[in-house]
């Protein structure tokens, strides 16, 4: 495709550099919007007022749970999602057909900050401090939608519109299941590439792993403390339990295949909750384990599920008196590769290095993201690229500023280049 050039790289440049405040005041706005599961609706306020302000028509694509339960690319979740919605709007094209389309996506959604007499200042309280930007979500992931809609003010402050649609998307549920990003792949339509802006560091990333969440719940015999050796106390015995899943997750990190295999540990099992009991002086009956853990991109959800469920039998052989069942909530997702060589690939290296000053490398991520469901499930070549990001999932997230306005050059150089554009 002929690339209709109407303006150079050096003033595409300059021209998302002067939205630098824009993006910045944008990306305060998000994080002070604590878009917990269940709360997105403020960020998604946030994200239709950017879009609007761009010029464009944002519309609501609500979350069909029939229909998410109904797809190939479908995790098991046990709560309501009537009332959420992710925002998108498409940008162009003003010539149909003309160029190749694009979709540019990220999640307003983030975890919850944890104890926050931890953090140096709350969490849901942007604050900058020399090229960081603190708070929950600065980096995983609103900087990345704030890139996002910095890159297209940067466009089309120079009164250029692209040949093929753009759509931005703004995605709840990306943390617990991937709901909004399939959703959209559901109810819209493919596109020739896709670019999540997760933080990867200026980085290509081409491959991820799968995720599988877990419960192990776990019941014995209650007692009086009096009366313990009597007894089968069930947080007790999550111990051989948790010691069975880490020998799995041992054997799964043996002979990493590429490319995962620069890694020293690409698997990782997380025990991230534990409940069980109900009184100091009683044993406990019941405990619940809430677990996650990887597979490679070759591993199925249900091979995993299977050897899951086998370790905890093993675990609990030979013990009387306890029961156990392996229940799904949540990740049930295969992994997901694009080949380095691919058009995507090449085009977003090519457009990355004026703007940061290097080619970027490729990249396996040991997590999963939302670029699996338009990869294996609509057909378009999906990467991750997105800024500097420290302390994800942790306490004092923070972004690097000069790294999002990086990205945001980047993408804007990219839809130049993929898209093609022209002047109004």
């Amino acid at each position: 495709m002929g690339v209709i050039r109407t303006v150079g790289r050096g003033e595409i440049l300059a021209a998302v550099a002067d939205e630098a405040p824009a993006i910045e005041h944008l990306l305060i706005d998000l994080v002070q919007a604590p878009t917990l599961l269940g709360e997105e609706r403020a960020g998604q306020q946030v994200m239709r007022a950017a879009f609007k302000d761009l010029g464009l028509e944002p519309r609501d694509v609500p979350l069909d749970a029939e229909l998410l339960r109904t797809s190939p690319g479908a995790s098991p979740f046990s709560w309501s999602v009537d009332g959420k919605t992710n925002v998108v709007a498409t940008w162009g094209p003003s010539r149909p057909d003309a160029g190749r389309s694009l979709i540019l996506n990220g999640h307003i959604d983030v975890v919850s900050p944890g104890p926050t007499d931890m953090w140096s200042s709350p969490p849901f309280v942007a604050r900058r401090d020399g090229d960081w930007l603190y708070g929950r979500g600065a980096g995983d992931m609103k900087a990345g939608l704030a890139a996002i809609v910095g890159a297209v003010r940067g466009l089309r402050r120079l009164g250029l519109v692209p040949l093929a649609p753009v759509e931005l998307q703004s995605v709840v549920e990306e943390e617990c299941t991937g709901n909004g990003a399939l959703q959209c792949v559901l109810s819209g339509r493919p596109a020739d590439a896709v670019i999540i802006t997760e933080p990867t560091s200026l980085t290509i990333q081409t491959s991820q792993v799968g995720v599988v969440w877990f419960q192990v719940i776990l019941r014995g015999r209650p007692a009086h403390a009096g009366d313990a050796p009597i007894g089968r106390n069930a947080i007790e015995t999550t111990f051989p339990v948790i010691s069975a899943l880490r020998g799995l997750e041992a054997e799964l990190n043996a002979a990493p295949p590429p490319p995962y295999d620069v890694y020293e540990h690409p698997i990782n099992l997380n025990v991230g909750m534990i409940r069980g009991g109900d009184w100091p002086s009683t044993v406990a009956a019941e405990s619940i384990l809430h677990c996650r853990l990887a597979l490679y991109p070759d591993t199925s959800v249900d091979e995993l599920r299977t050897r899951i469920e086998g370790a905890v039998a093993g675990a609990l052989a030979g013990l009387d008196g306890f029961q156990a069942r392996v229940e799904y909530d949540g990740f049930a997702c295969a992994g997901y590769t694009l080949e380095d060589d691919s058009p995507l690939v090449s085009a977003l290296s090519s457009a990355s290095e004026p703007a940061i000053g290097r080619q970027p490398a490729r990249i396996a991520s040991t997590a999963t993201t939302d670029a699996r469901f338009f990869g294996l499930y609509a057909g378009s070549p999906a990467v991750c690229f997105g800024p500097h990001a420290e302390g994800i999932h942790g306490v004092d997230e923070r972004v690097s500023m000069a790294s999002v306005l990086q990205t945001a050059q980047t993408l804007a150089l990219f839809i130049t280049d993929w898209c093609g554009v022209e002047r109004e």
